[in-house]
């Protein structure tokens, strides 16, 4: 009897505690974000984890914003001391201005190191300064080389056989004389992910580890007489709308007008979203190199989600963003809605994910996207992230660029202006 009674109160305690969670109220985490197909994810995590998760419910309140006005706004917030969400996206670019001074966003080295060894570190030291990381990216953004392979194919070029940039150049030649109202590559005026994969393999960035601006130097010339040389012998062609964001350059693209670009991973799904004419037809690769040896890849853009230190519920709101962002079910997510190339790089090698033939990254593309991330695999270096960065990136995409590609004034001058310009603005 004593046995049925114990028994009997123990079913009385656990359905009691059931109902109490049930009956809990969720913790709401307010998220900002200026990307709305962030917002989807987000959603889905947070149902996954109120399914795993009881006692802790949560309640996720999502706000989009224009990329420039949330920037602002989370700026000003934190400055003011009120007003700020709990959880929140910057991006790269703007990560740096949120490390200056008394840092108002919350370290999470709590979540961040103990799954060192199963993410690609680089993609959290780009959010972290003094030893604390602040922010954790959606993606490595490996950059690739995207070909229409249709296209190579009518002008007799092997692609897989392009192995240097000279040899990229000599392909670029045989293109146009096979297609003269066509273009073997384009470039962006505005916008820096076509020309900072090859900076980086010459050992160039935008800024140094010491945070001075890298504008004029050898490395920055050489890549940039590179790309003007091949769009003064109209090789490659400036992108419509000045990047390859722009609805001009999709339809040019789409078109079958432009047989190759050098863009991050995370580009892929840019392709399928507003390039439905090109389905089976284009093809990664890894990018050609200067010089034999060097690494073929970099880690490009992201978004560093962060916890600020106005959250209501720090501890639950960073053990939701590590859910999201290092679990194997966040990058597994990620991939399958977003198309990014998880920074938890175990998903890489699971190939009833990646080369699920439901998936519609891998019905889209003529090779799978992970072959091609599995070769560079260790090769994909970092740049260097901080306080400079934001006012040389501004400075590349407004003036040197545009100068480049669109005016004959010489490169020397334009970098060493640049160079002065970046500066000054510095200080």
């Amino acid at each position: 009897m004593k046995k049925v009674l114990a028994l009997l109160l123990a079913m009385t305690l656990v359905i009691g505690c059931g109902a109490a969670f049930a009956d809990a109220e969720p913790t709401e985490i307010e998220f900002w974000t200026f990307q709305d197909l962030h917002i989807a994810f987000y959603e889905a995590m947070a149902e996954e984890w109120n399914a795993q998760n009881p006692d802790r419910q949560i309640k996720l309140k999502s706000t989009p914003f224009p990329f420039e006005e949330m920037h602002e706004n989370l700026g000003n917030a934190l400055m003011a001391g009120t007003g700020a969400p709990d959880l929140v996206d910057i991006e790269f670019g703007k990560f740096a201005n949120f490390m200056k001074g008394d840092i108002q966003l919350l370290p999470l080295n709590d979540i961040v190191e103990p799954e060192l060894d199963n993410i690609v570190k680089a993609r959290v030291d780009i959010y972290s300064k003094d030893g604390n990381y602040y922010g954790i990216c959606f993606h490595v953004g490996a950059a690739v080389i995207y070909y229409n392979k249709e296209l190579c194919e009518s002008a007799g070029i092997d692609y897989t056989s392009i192995q240097t940039w000279d040899q990229y150049y000599e392909a670029a030649k045989t293109f146009k004389a096979a297609n003269p109202e066509k273009y073997w590559m384009s470039v962006e005026s505005s916008d820096i992910w076509h020309m900072w994969p090859q900076l980086a393999e010459l050992g160039g960035d935008m800024t140094d580890a010491e945070g001075n601006a890298t504008i004029n130097t050898p490395e920055m010339a050489k890549v940039l007489e590179y790309n003007r040389k091949m769009v003064k012998e109209g090789l490659a062609v400036v992108a419509p709308g000045t990047y390859h964001h722009a609805p001009e350059f999709y339809a040019m693209m789409n078109e079958g007008s432009i047989a190759s670009i050098v863009m991050p991973f995370w580009y892929i799904d840019r392709f399928t979203d507003y390039m439905p004419d090109l389905a089976g037809k284009i093809v990664s690769a890894p990018l050609p190199v200067w010089e034999a040896g060097e690494k073929r890849s970099v880690g490009q853009g992201g978004t560093g989600t962060a916890v600020t230190n106005q959250a209501d519920d720090p501890e639950l709101t960073k053990a939701f963003l590590g859910f999201c962002k290092l679990s194997k079910e966040g990058g597994i997510k990620l991939w399958q809605t977003l198309g990014f190339d998880p920074i938890r790089t175990e998903i890489w090698a699971m190939e009833d994910i990646t080369h699920d033939p439901e998936n519609r990254f891998v019905k889209y593309y003529a090779s799978n996207p992970f072959d091609t991330l599995l070769q560079i695999k260790d090769e994909i270096v970092a740049v260097n992230n901080n306080e400079m960065l934001p006012t040389v990136l501004d400075t590349m995409k407004s003036v040197v660029l545009q100068k480049v590609y669109e005016t004959d004034e010489s490169i020397e001058d334009i970098l060493s202006a640049a160079q002065a310009d970046a500066e000054a603005e510095a200080f």
